[in-house]
């Protein structure tokens, strides 16, 4: 009875990969010696489980090639929409997904990365590994990569601090979640944005803390002077997803707001090097005598999202508490990528690629702001915005469903949020769209035309 159980159990787990899609047609089978050590059976079990699905079609011997899964096995030809999946990313931009869509947030000019560049320096930091790189990274990060970031920081973003203020995290949410297990506790309360990125307030959420909305104007945040909050989460480059920056006489109302209630001010640096207009303003984190900000920063719009990388900045009388922490929440990206974003920094890599990011996002979001108005005419408006990665586009229609409008653009394979998504009280009617992957003007009209095409489609479909 048990070789029965067992051979069905390599039978089972074999078939369940191949029908769920995690082993594909054309893929190779671990061999019946080698899967019998990792299962801890017989080797004729596992051949025994082996025999079945080759007699069923399953998978298919190919002599010294070894056991692969069938060929014949499935027709993608054959597939109809509604057997692939059309899950597409929603608030949270740091998922993974296989193919970047048009106007997907978050995400740099991927065909502007210096591959080539990275390559070369990548393949070189893997050479000279040595048996010390071999171990556990530091679960704060590189040392020499910290150090990196702090001269980085002090120079390009105005922020003054020591390499043992710097912590490395593995992205957004990672850095979040990092802060609100040090800083807050549960029923604590935490001013954010309105309107605001939506997948912030998920995070705080899963810590169970109140938050409490503050609105959003021309000049940023508008904190009153009477909030009571243990801290605020504010981005004030760029503020997301309106793009306006956090005025002089606002962040000096927050820094003094943080000093008299003894409150934490949480940046949210997430693209602050890119300004259209003029040199990029120096962080809130800069202008902190009384320490009492936090500084965000990720690697994920500046180099790219795969390499899971991004950094905090703590007050140096919080820096016993992170490290205190780091155990549960440090050592999350590997020591090579780590070496490879230190390499990259320290050879001026960042600098120049940065450099040119500025000005290739500030044509492509005039081609895109021109373009749109073009086609789309009257339907919309498009405002200057000082910086960013995204543009709002407002619906001149005030009775449009942005939410709605939204969702029919990601059934047709064109990424957008609603304005009214990421917000909790009534806003005009707007689509948040980036612009850093639309390469030419082609491109560009092609795109708009679909979106007018969209539109049309759903003004019919909202008067019947």
């Amino acid at each position: 009875m048990a070789k029965v159980l067992a051979y069905k159990q390599v039978y089972q787990r074999i078939h369940t990969a191949i029908m769920q899609g995690i082993l594909k047609p054309g893929e190779r089978l671990p061999s019946a010696r080698t899967l019998a050590k990792e299962m801890g059976v017989a080797r004729g079990t596992v051949e025994e489980g082996y025999a079945i699905l080759k007699a069923e079609g399953y998978i298919e011997s190919r002599g010294q090639a070894g056991t692969l899964v069938s060929q014949h096995l499935f027709d993608p030809a054959k597939l109809k929409p509604s057997q692939v999946s059309t899950r597409q990313p929603g608030f949270d931009t740091e998922v993974a997904t296989s193919a970047v869509l048009p106007f997907q947030l978050g995400i740099p000019a991927l065909d502007a990365f210096p591959r080539q560049a990275w390559a070369r320096m990548a393949a070189r930091c893997a050479r000279n590994i040595n048996l010390d790189d071999l171990t556990y990274p530091s679960v704060y990060g590189s040392p020499q990569l910290r150090i990196a970031i702090a001269q980085y920081l002090q120079l390009a973003r105005g922020v003054q601090c020591e390499p043992s203020q710097v912590f490395i995290t593995s992205g957004y949410v990672h850095s979040i979640n990092w802060i609100a297990h040090v800083l807050l506790r549960p029923q604590a309360k935490v001013a954010v944005e309105d309107p605001g990125y939506p997948l912030t307030r998920k995070i705080l959420a899963n810590h169970n803390v109140n938050i409490v909305p503050i609105a959003v104007d021309g000049e940023g945040i508008n904190l009153p002077p009477n909030t009571q909050a243990t801290a605020v989460i504010v981005t004030p480059a760029h503020q997301s997803p309106t793009c306006v920056s956090l005025s002089l006489q606002r962040r000096q109302v927050l820094l003094d707001w943080a000093e008299h209630n003894q409150s934490w001010i949480i940046e949210d640096d997430y693209d602050g090097e890119y300004r259209h207009t003029g040199q990029p303003l120096p962080a809130l984190k800069s202008l902190d005598t009384q320490d009492r900000v936090i500084y965000s920063g990720t690697f994920s719009k500046v180099l790219f999202p795969g390499l899971r990388m991004a950094y905090i900045v703590v007050p140096k009388s919080q820096v016993p508490a992170f490290e205190q922490c780091s155990e549960l929440y440090g050592g999350n990206v590997s020591g090579l990528t780590q070496a490879c974003v230190q390499t990259f920094m320290q050879e001026g890599h960042l600098s120049r690629h940065i450099q040119r990011m500025r000005k290739l996002y500030r044509e492509r979001r005039e081609l895109t702001a021109r373009v749109f108005k073009q086609v789309l005419g009257s339907r919309i408006a498009i405002e200057p915005q000082p910086g960013g990665m995204h543009m709002l586009v407002k619906l001149t229609d005030p009775n449009i469903d942005d939410a709605e409008l939204a969702d029919k653009m990601m059934q047709a394979g064109l990424f957008a949020q609603g304005l009214s998504q990421w917000s909790s009280r009534p806003v005009h009617p707007s689509l948040i769209l980036s612009f850093t992957n639309i390469g030419t003007e082609e491109e560009c009209r092609e795109l708009a035309l679909r979106l007018r095409d969209i539109m049309d489609s759903f003004q019919v479909a909202q008067d019947c």
